[in-house]
């Protein structure tokens, strides 16, 4: 998720918190020598730099040109070595590690059976939280032991530990073959968009089916579980399936419900489960379940259910705000939401070096939506404009279509018109090039084209008549999107009873309650 310095040792350092800085320089000053050694002084250095460079170290330490690699190198074990000290640090799979590395070195001892005993606890916790792949190389470890017959343990320990082997494998495959299938979904996605047709869905399908492990659920352990409803899901969401998204989704999230203690052993997939979960509800317009999940990721990070590090609070940061805004557009808050886009900004500036360029341009997008409701057109047009001057958006081309639509819409109600017959035409040109322009854009951009050739007298009634055909645009399954980026059809309501898009949605959402 964050985006790094060029030079990975002076993004490692510029990562660190202040107590971990503290912790390094009082482990590297455990032998004397070190606090005026290269490496120390190199720390010291570029803890305070605020770029990277060979020449500012040449001018500012003793280091020689030809010591500069080996001195950087030294840095960067010694400052991952006071890391994996640092307890915050300290999760289940460096722990389990930790008792590996113990256990080989009482074997290479010859204290074999003190290093089986720790490689049974080290098994246990690996099992206990999910890590099969440890667990198997735990129990490979104890076969290699018991295989030199220097022990003499129980009779049956060869079969308990064959069949322990022989379980752990099975489900190590499944993991690698479920986790393998979500993945490729994921690219699926980003390479060929969202299913178009019936003839998309279709060919989703036969992909799935192909690739997908056979399993019994009750036998499943936690990580196929869980790698099984990222699969589903993700095949849900490139079908714009939402009902089944949300139910895949929330399969997700109650399974870490059930198992507490994963929250902060896998606090990443947690959190994007939550992501997920709060998506499918703000597509299928649930905003009392939406409200419902938001106070949920809340009450986690507020209690430190999940493990908070660098790449943990990013997440954080990125999922509770563009849900935020969500809950914003599903309750038509508007107005009300402006003054929360300042202290957003903020927070964006602060965390720029740590997200990538795509997420900036999403939060662009929700502020932008934001501005069009609230009526304040020429902000919106400020915004828009950053994502479609943006050059390196090259992966979402529907935030990019839908961008330039709602562009097109604010140029209009902010009546800044004396040239939109030329947007009108660079965004139909990107449109067709990008190969995505469906019914609703099309009848969209005819309707904006058209709308100076229209009699004032007679545009209500072309309001009226555009909205009634975007009403049976509205459940098709390939169409609905459009009105989930940008909700056109509240617009053209606002238009038609000469009201705001605000009070629209606001009526909307209240409806829902009943």
């Amino acid at each position: 998720m964050a985006i790094e310095f060029k030079d990975p040792l002076f993004s490692l350092i510029k990562s660190l918190s202040k107590s971990e800085k503290r912790q390094f320089k009082l482990f590297a000053g455990r032998l004397e020598g070190n606090a005026t050694s290269n490496f120390m002084s190199l720390f010291n250095l570029l803890e305070k730099a605020n770029s990277y460079s060979d020449e500012l170290i040449l001018s500012k330490t003793d280091i020689k040109k030809q010591q500069i690699s080996n001195s950087k190198a030294h840095l960067y074990k010694q400052v991952l070595r006071s890391l994996r000290l640092n307890p915050i640090h300290r999760d289940v799979m460096v722990q389990i590690r930790e008792q590996f590395d113990f256990a080989t070195i009482l074997y290479n001892k010859g204290l074999y059976k003190q290093s089986l005993k720790i490689l049974d606890k080290a098994k246990l916790l690996a099992i206990k939280n999910g890590e099969i792949n440890a667990a198997y190389e735990i129990v490979e470890f104890e076969k290699t032991i018991e295989s030199q017959y220097i022990t003499r343990s129980i009779i049956n320990r060869a079969d308990v530990l064959t069949e322990q082997a022989k379980s752990l494998s099975l489900s190590n495959v499944r993991i690698s073959k479920l986790s393998n299938l979500s993945l490729q979904l994921y690219s699926l996605m980003l390479k060929e968009g969202y299913a178009k047709v019936d003839g998309d869905s279709k060919q989703l399908k036969n992909y799935f089916e192909k690739r997908m492990p056979s399993y019994r659920i009750a036998e499943l352990g936690f990580k196929e579980k869980m790698f099984l409803y990222q699969a589903y899901l993700w095949l849900s969401i490139i079908n714009q399936d939402f009902v089944n998204s949300y139910k895949y989704a929330q399969k997700w999230v109650d399974l870490f419900n059930e198992m507490p203690q994963m929250k902060k052993q896998n606090p990443v997939f947690y959190l994007k489960a939550l992501n997920y979960l709060l998506e499918s509800l703000y597509m299928l317009k649930n905003k009392t379940k939406f409200e419902e999940v938001l106070k949920l990721l809340e009450n986690d990070i507020n209690t430190s259910h999940i493990a908070l590090n660098n790449n943990t609070e990013t997440l954080i940061f990125l999922y509770y705000n563009q849900n935020k805004l969500n809950y914003l557009f599903l309750e038509g808050k508007f107005t009300e939401g402006l003054p929360y886009i300042n202290s957003l900004n903020k927070e964006l500036i602060a965390y720029k070096s740590k997200i990538d360029e795509h997420h900036i341009m999403v939060f662009y997008y929700k502020i932008a939506c934001l501005y069009f409701g609230a009526g304040q057109n020429e902000k919106c047009i400020h915004y828009l404009y950053m994502i479609i001057q943006n050059k390196q958006l090259k992966l979402r081309e529907d935030l990019l279509c839908f961008s330039r639509v709602l562009n097109l819409v604010a140029h209009y109600e902010a009546g800044i018109d004396l040239n939109i017959d030329k947007l009108i035409v660079s965004t139909y040109k990107f449109l067709i090039q990008m190969n995505d322009l469906k019914e609703v854009q099309k009848r969209m951009i005819g309707f904006l084209k058209n709308l100076s050739y229209i009699n004032p007298r007679g545009l209500r009634k072309e309001f009226v008549k555009l909205h009634k055909e975007f009403k049976n645009y509205e459940n098709d399954q390939y169409e609905r999107r459009s009105f989930l980026y940008l909700d056109i059809i509240s617009w053209l309501e606002s238009k038609i009873n000469n009201v705001s898009v605000e009070s629209i949605i606001q009526k909307k959402a209240r409806e829902l309650l009943k």
